[in-house]
């Protein structure tokens, strides 16, 4: 359940903009930037074909830097965040990033012929928190709906959770991290973090 919904949430996320203005709406900034990565992908042969240097690049520059990754992995560790020092908050950041950053890039390969609809997102002046309801159709298949978790941060919009059909991916996570720690410690769910990354780095 956790990879689908990691290939779905990178397939939501890539349609995220990668130029914020505060002064622009959460949900226009979505909405005028939804085909530029599914353009790229198309426009070039290597992505297209896979190439996972190329496409971790295009994870990394255009669609990553739009999460709030501190908030993301402290909801994602839940009540055991205030537990953590400081090195081990940061750690647990760092491998979390790079978790996503690789687990994206390859879900990246999967992207076709997909479009977006972005639902107006009601406001209110000095909001900083609010959800961007949006759908991807895909053909020959049903509608999956999108909802963005955003937060206003130092003058732009970023994620900090995305649910899909209703499920979260920070909830999901912490499922599986809460099991960790209590098995093995805050270290521990660092370690493994580690572990997979270097797995993952070793099959490319």
């Amino acid at each position: 359940m956790l990879k689908k919904l990691i290939v779905l949430t990178t397939l939501a996320i890539a349609l995220l903009p990668h130029v914020a203005s505060a002064q622009d709406a959460p949900d226009a900034l979505i909405q005028k930037s939804t085909s530029e990565i599914l353009a790229a992908i198309k426009a070039d042969k290597d992505l297209a074909a896979g190439d996972q240097k190329k496409i971790e690049k295009l994870a990394d520059e255009k669609v990553l830097p739009y999460f709030n990754f501190v908030r993301m992995t402290q909801l994602a560790v839940g009540r055991n965040w205030r537990d953590a020092s400081d090195a081990q908050k940061k750690s647990l950041i760092d491998e979390f990033r790079l978790l996503l950053v690789r687990t994206y890039s390859t879900s990246l390969t999967q992207f076709r012929n997909q479009t977006i609809d972005v639902k107006p997102t009601k406001m209110v002046a000095g909001d900083t928190e609010v959800v961007v309801k949006t759908q991807i159709n895909q053909p020959g298949g049903q509608p999956i709906p999108i909802d963005y978790s955003m937060e206003k941060s130092t003058g732009s919009w970023k994620v900090f959770d995305v649910l899909i059909d209703g499920v979260s991916l920070v909830t999901n996570y912490r499922s599986s991290f809460n099991s960790e720690i209590q098995k093995s410690g805050i270290d521990g769910l660092i370690k493994s973090l580690s572990e997979r990354n270097a797995k993952n780095a070793a099959k490319k």
